[in-house]
């Protein structure tokens, strides 16, 4: 099992490297198919030839596109990724800044979305049929049609305009403090409770499968109560197809985020990479993009391991299934 688990990580870093360095190239390249000058677009209309040659010598788009790459790709390995447009610091220092606030906030959505969509999923299962599966069913329904923005919305509506009882913008330093996570309640669940509404849904689909293999039939046949087939045999099996959903989702996390932050006014990765796209900035936009895709894949590198402990048989290829 060890073993399995080992081999399984160095084969999906591996990869997970490779893919993000094609990211990256992909990124650095498509940035300079837009049409336009950026930095005609940061100078604005009036502005001195001197300043415009000197921005554009500084950020290396006087050169090759090809040299900039070079360039560019020698400095990453370095450690570097260039100076903000907007705040003229460096790239690497506001995403470290910023990137514990962001993934606080993907955390926090999912210790709403596996509880409440596993959970719910699982009871839908069980009562198959009856009220509760068909109200059930139609929540998530509603959840999965209804974006982050809106559901941001209309949470920062009822709970802070109309009740007052969560503050509806802002943001305080990282402390064990209720004034530090009340600030995170409504944006997590803002960006949850859509991803739980999916995971429900999926796991009262893959218990009811569950539910029909033999070797469910065979260990009630046994004597095995209903209930205790569902925790003991039938949940680990149903888990499978689940974990990677959920794997998915938390890129559809990063990417809710992007809103959410800027909605609920929180100064993560999300909100400084929409700035960035808005005003072209190079740097800020490249480097966003390395740490949404960083994200996306340490999270499936996660599943993947998950893959193996949830069931042994699966392996990192057919050579290792066949020892």
């Amino acid at each position: 099992m060890r073993n399995a688990l080992f081999l399984t990580a160095l084969s999906r870093i591996a990869t997970a490297v490779a893919t993000l360095l094609v990211v990256a190239a992909v990124v650095f390249f498509l940035m300079r198919l837009i049409p336009g000058d950026p930095v005609l677009n940061w100078l604005g209309s009036n502005y001195d030839k001197a300043d415009y040659d000197r921005l554009k010598a500084f950020y290396g788009l006087d050169l090759p596109v090809g040299q900039q790459f070079f360039v560019w790709v020698q400095r990453l390995f370095q450690g570097d990724l260039g100076s903000s447009v907007l705040t003229n610091l460096s790239v690497v220092e506001e995403l470290l800044r910023r990137i514990p606030v962001t993934v606080e906030l993907i955390v926090l959505a999912l210790l709403v979305a596996l509880p409440v969509g596993i959970g719910a999923g699982i009871w839908a299962a069980w009562r198959y049929g009856r009220p509760t599966d068909h109200a059930l069913l139609t929540a998530t329904l509603l959840g999965i049609s209804l974006p982050e923005f809106f559901v941001g919305a209309l949470l920062m509506l009822a709970f802070s305009l109309e009740w007052r009882l969560l503050p509806a913008t802002g943001f305080s330093r990282f402390a064990w403090s209720w004034e530090h996570f009340s600030h995170l309640v409504l944006p997590a669940l803002a960006l949850g409770l859509p991803r739980a509404a999916v995971i429900c849904r999926l796991m009262r689909g893959s218990l009811l499968e569950v539910f029909g293999r033999p070797f469910i039939r065979a260990s009630l046949a046994k004597g095995l109560s209903r209930k205790a087939t569902l925790f003991v045999h039938a949940v680990r099996n149903a888990l499978i197809p689940v974990v990677t959903v959920i794997g998915l989702q938390i890129g559809y996390l990063v990417a809710g985020a992007v809103v959410v932050e800027k909605l609920f006014v929180i100064p993560g990765v999300g909100a400084y990479g929409l700035n960035a796209v808005f005003a072209r900035d190079y740097p800020s936009v490249q480097g966003f993009i390395l740490v949404v895709a960083t994200i996306f894949l340490v999270a499936n590198v996660i599943v993947d391991l998950l893959y193996v402990w949830l069931d042994p048989r699966i392996r990192i290829g057919p050579r290792t299934a066949a020892a």
